[in-house]
């Protein structure tokens, strides 16, 4: 009779060893998404005559990214297991002088788009706008050297323009192009993307504060807050638009008044309608329907994990 030798799974080379799996094991499967990350806003500068907030920086992987940049790669996931997700909070504007907040990062896994530069408000000192995502506007005082942006996420802020009777601030950049573009402390345009399935604009940046109610700045494209003006005591900036990343605008002149909160980011993330994905403990989201082969998931608030099967 034949001799039965009973050979180990592990000890066999090149093998894998399936001794150790449990009953009802299901291996990861990979899976390729897409992802639009857009950290929170800067707020505008506060007092008088104060710079727009930059834009939060943006990466996507649809359409265009921000920055002028390529557009960024897909990342490789696997099922049944954890990724970290933040998303940044816009900026809180101040009625006080000086440099405004600039907005919080948002995360996805591996990627970080950084908060938007907070701009700079107040007629007692020659300071440019916060460096961010993109960046914040210089006050009416600082005409050089202007804030910048993150390298393929935005574009910088804008200078002042130290004149009569306009005595503008620089409005805030945005993820597709830099403060004061379309005029002097306009807001920088935003980046559309169609990865919810639709074209949205994100991340314009907030106008600069001015002295002349006759000429009024505008936030940028893509829901920058709109910048303050003069004229009877001053009016209220506009706050950039929730999830959208956008930045606040500046306070104007001859009131000290609060400058506009940056708007909160956001994060969309498109993979194949085959995946459900599971939102932790902390994070703030909604699955849409199948549609086109993909799924989207839009977390709007939180920190925590997500996870997919």
């Amino acid at each position: 009779m034949t001799p039965v030798y009973k050979l180990s799974a592990s000890s066999i080379t090149g093998r894998t060893n399936y001794g150790s799996m449990k009953a009802g094991f299901i291996p990861p499967i990979q899976f390729t998404l897409d992802y639009l990350v857009v950290a929170g806003g800067g707020a505008g500068g506060g007092s008088n005559n104060a710079g727009g907030g930059g834009a939060g920086g943006l990466r996507c992987t649809v359409t265009a990214t921000g920055g002028g940049g390529s557009l960024e790669s897909a990342l490789t996931l696997n099922t049944a297991q954890n990724y970290t997700v933040t998303v940044g909070a816009g900026g809180a504007g101040v009625a006080t002088a000086g440099l405004a907040a600039s907005g919080s990062n948002s995360v996805f896994s591996s990627i970080t788009s950084d908060g938007g530069g907070g701009g700079f408000g107040g007629n007692g000192s020659d300071t440019s706008g916060a460096n961010g995502g993109s960046g914040g506007g210089n006050n009416y005082v600082r005409t050089t050297n202007a804030s910048s942006g993150t390298a393929n996420q935005g574009f910088g802020g804008g200078v002042g323009f130290g004149v009569n009777p306009d005595y503008s601030a620089g409005g805030g950049g945005g993820a597709g192009e830099a403060g004061n573009t379309d005029a002097m402390g306009y807001g920088g345009d935003g980046v559309a993307t169609s990865i919810t399935g639709s074209s949205v604009t994100y991340a314009g940046g907030g106008a600069g504060g001015i002295n002349n109610p006759a000429d009024p700045n505008t936030g940028g494209d893509g829901g920058g807050g709109i910048g303050g003006r003069a004229g009877g005591g001053g009016s209220v900036p506009g706050n950039g638009t929730a999830n959208l990343g956008s930045g606040g605008g500046g306070a104007s002149s001859f009131s000290p008044i609060t400058g506009g909160n940056g708007g909160s980011g956001v994060v969309i993330l498109r993979y194949p309608d085959t995946r459900t994905i599971t939102f932790g403990a902390g994070v703030t989201g909604t699955e849409s329907a199948a549609s086109g082969g993909y799924k989207r998931a839009t977390i709007t608030a939180g920190t925590g994990n997500v996870s997919w099967a």
